[in-house]
């Protein structure tokens, strides 16, 4: 797991958490049907508290992108709520990060759309 956080960033570390899951369901690394670390395993190797991951996966399952089944862990979506869920993580990752450099909504649209004319 190559999950970090910034306890100094003026991000929530639930948030922080979340963007490490999207960023792993983006490259790749974290497929459909796998399961995640357990809430405490993150906890532990970030050392954060466990129920600022806990918040993180539930911000995950409530946009859909992981399943949440008590006694059995955290897995990713099979299911593909609206077809576009690939490009909402990566939005999702997106936004996150451009907050971790303190862009605003404007500087990413602008960023975005400039992309869009390449």
């Amino acid at each position: 797991m190559l999950w970090q956080v910034d306890p100094t960033s003026s991000t929530a570390l639930h948030v922080q958490v979340a963007a490490c899951v999207r960023r792993e369901m983006a490259s790749g690394r974290l497929a459909k049907g796998d399961r995640l670390p357990s809430a405490k395993e993150v906890a532990g190797v970030l050392d954060v508290n466990l129920h600022t991951v806990l918040r993180a996966y539930q911000s995950l399952r409530d946009e859909g992108l992981i399943d949440l089944r008590r006694g059995r862990g955290a897995v990713v979506s099979t299911s593909d709520p609206g077809g576009d869920a690939r490009l909402r993580t990566l939005v999702a990752e997106l936004v996150a990060e451009a907050r971790l450099v303190g862009a605003t909504p404007a500087d990413l649209t602008r960023l975005i759309e400039s992309e869009f004319q390449r």
